[in-house]
């Protein structure tokens, strides 16, 4: 049962830091230049990740001016998130 649940923390561990953006990471730096570790890198990160997200929700209108819902909301946040990070 042990390792059943090693296994199962192990895969949403991994898709947690799959969804880090290369540029997010890139980013993470010090003032001194130096690659952050730790709780500031994660707070950095978190941070690029969510000007990203607020960047794209501004670009999810339709072609008349109103925003996306549903499906085409999620479809096009997706992409935009992509394409940016």
């Amino acid at each position: 049962m042990k390792t059943f649940a090693a296994l199962i923390f192990a895969l949403f561990t991994a898709s947690a830091f799959a969804q880090t953006s290369p540029a997010c990471e890139a980013k993470a730096v010090g003032k001194d230049g130096k690659p952050l570790a730790g709780a500031a890198k994660n707070a950095s990160i978190k941070k690029c990740q969510g000007e990203i997200k607020a960047a794209c929700e501004a670009k999810a209108v339709s072609d008349s001016g109103k925003k996306l819902a549903g499906a085409a909301k999620n479809s096009f946040m997706k992409k935009c998130e992509a394409e940016v990070g």
